[in-house]
């Protein structure tokens, strides 16, 4: 098993997908892992393929999926969140690879910057999306290499 980590992101909302990446990648380094390669992705829907590529490669302990879907006023949004999550969920337990699901599923743009790490223009973050999904792929993956090795 790799030490390293992957994030894969959906570029759709470049400010809301600069801020995830890096949350991510302090979290990454506060956990000692400097080894973290980027993929960069359309959007969303696009996370649980680069995400399987990424967990088949047998490069990485975990994948961090990162990025956004804002609701419009069709039901694209319901397909593509749902769809999202089944797919990084059914890749980590096809391939046994930790993958954290870090996509923003909000109503507005105001609350996708709230939770996408870093204080947006007057105010302050409630959550850091791209560090909690970090940290949740290296704690998992701590837990395989426990499992495994009894």
């Amino acid at each position: 098993m790799s030490d390293g980590y992957a994030i894969a992101v959906g570029r759709f909302y470049e400010d809301l997908a600069e801020r995830l990446v890096a949350g991510a990648m302090a979290a990454f380094a506060d956990a000692g892992h400097s080894d973290v390669e980027v993929y960069e992705v359309p959007g969303a829907f696009e996370l649980p393929l680069a995400a399987s590529y990424a967990a088949r490669s047998g490069r990485f302990a975990g994948v961090a999926c990162l990025g956004a879907v804002i609701r419009g006023e069709t039901d694209h949004y319901d397909y593509v969140c749902a769809e999202v999550a089944r797919g990084v969920m059914r890749v980590q337990l096809d391939t046994g690879v930790p993958c954290a699901f870090g996509v923003l599923t909000c109503a507005t743009m105001e609350q996708a910057l709230a939770r996408a790490g870093g204080a947006p223009p007057g105010g302050t973050g409630k959550r850091d999306q791209g560090r909690h999904a970090a940290e949740a792929v290296v704690r998992m993956a701590a837990l395989r290499t426990a499992v495994a090795s009894g």
